[in-house]
């Protein structure tokens, strides 16, 4: 999920490539393997592979819709209740693209293309059919406390865009840009702008984070806090009891996500509203296997 000013940026880079789609196909998945996950470990894993392949392990379909549209949980509306509780392990090949041509676009273009992409494979797969409309929300403002911010800017290299690319999961050390959790409450990001940050924050807590902090760096830290039942429901479905192998629950002593971010980070966020892009699902289905 993603800030207003980072959606923006997206949506004038979707204007962009749909510009040079008039002229040519729109950008797709060759090879789509979508199956059901009936592990027992409770851990999402997602990433952008070289190539530009998409793999993605023990997501739902509402991860796969805030990924595809850039909307957070409560800019969903009219879904059936297994398009957030049922669990899938998606991979996704392109056609094969030189790593010269692929290098040309920027994180934005990169961004927006592989949202056209995953929009594609959400109504051929799994027969969605939504409309947009705009709606008056609660949403955060995330601004920096009284003391000011208590992080620094980022010393971690920046990475070749034609490299492996791992945006969340275990197993691979953090790279520059990555945000991974590894379980509720313990999230770590390394070389990543606020904006960004703010849109992790968006989807632990369901509703439209905006970066308004001012701070323009690209920083590293760790955020622990006990979150509320419901918040960060990407690594389980509500409702549902923790796994086993799953990462162990988080200290419920520990502080809220609000006071966490106050005393670990030097940040806050205050409640505002506004006109907020949501999306109504209309019909969607369970794919077949493949």
């Amino acid at each position: 999920m993603m800030t207003q000013q980072f959606v923006h940026r997206l949506l004038l880079a979707a204007a962009s490539l749909s510009v040079a789609a008039a002229q040519s196909p729109a950008p797709a998945f060759e090879v789509v393997s979508i199956k059901p996950n009936h592990g027992d470990d409770g851990r999402v894993m997602f990433r952008m592979a070289p190539g530009g392949r998409f793999e993605a392990t023990n997501v739902s379909v509402k991860f796969l819709l805030q990924e595809a549209y850039g909307v957070k949980d409560s800019q969903i509306s009219g879904a059936p209740g297994w398009v957030s509780t049922e669990r899938y392990n998606v991979e996704a090949k392109p056609e094969d693209t030189p790593a010269d041509q692929e290098r040309k676009l920027g994180p934005d273009e990169g961004r927006a293309k592989l949202m056209l992409m995953l929009q594609g494979m959400l109504a051929d797969r799994f027969k969605l059919k939504l409309h947009h409309d705009t709606k008056e929300l609660p949403m955060f403002a995330l601004v920096v406390a009284k003391n000011g911010p208590k992080f620094h800017e980022t010393t971690a290299p920046a990475m070749d865009p034609a490299t492996s690319v791992p945006l969340s999961g275990p197993g691979a050390p953090m790279s520059r840009g990555q945000i991974r959790m590894m379980g509720r409450g313990d999230l770590t990001v390394t070389g990543v702008a606020l904006s960004q940050f703010a849109e992790a924050l968006s989807r632990q807590l369901g509703q439209l984070v905006v970066d308004k902090t001012g701070l323009k760096g690209d920083y590293d830290f760790t955020l622990k806090w006990t979150p509320d039942e419901g918040q960060g429901q990407m690594f389980r479905g509500a409702g549902e009891p923790p796994r086993d192998g799953a990462p162990p629950p988080p200290d419920a002593a520990g502080p809220s996500i609000f006071t966490a971010l106050q005393e670990q980070l030097g940040l806050r966020l205050e409640s505002e509203k506004g006109p907020v892009d949501t999306i109504v699902i209309d019909h969607v289905e369970r794919p077949s296997e493949n």
